[in-house]
């Protein structure tokens, strides 16, 4: 397992979201960053997610 970073922003710049997913690789990464936003009722902020290596997997402004 890898592990991945999500973070969420309001329009200020104020962190609203830091968690750190599990995933076995970015695909599936990816689809948990997006179901735990909609359960958050955060995917019209502004996020991002990133692998271990720092690639970016999730972005939304």
């Amino acid at each position: 397992m890898k592990t991945f970073k999500l973070t969420a922003f309001e329009l200020n710049g104020e962190k609203i979201l830091d968690e750190t997913i599990q995933a076995d690789h970015d695909d599936a990464a990816k689809e948990l960053a997006v179901k735990l936003l909609s359960e958050k009722k955060l995917l019209d902020k502004t996020h991002r997610c990133t692998s271990p290596s720092g690639k970016l997997l999730l972005f939304h402004s």
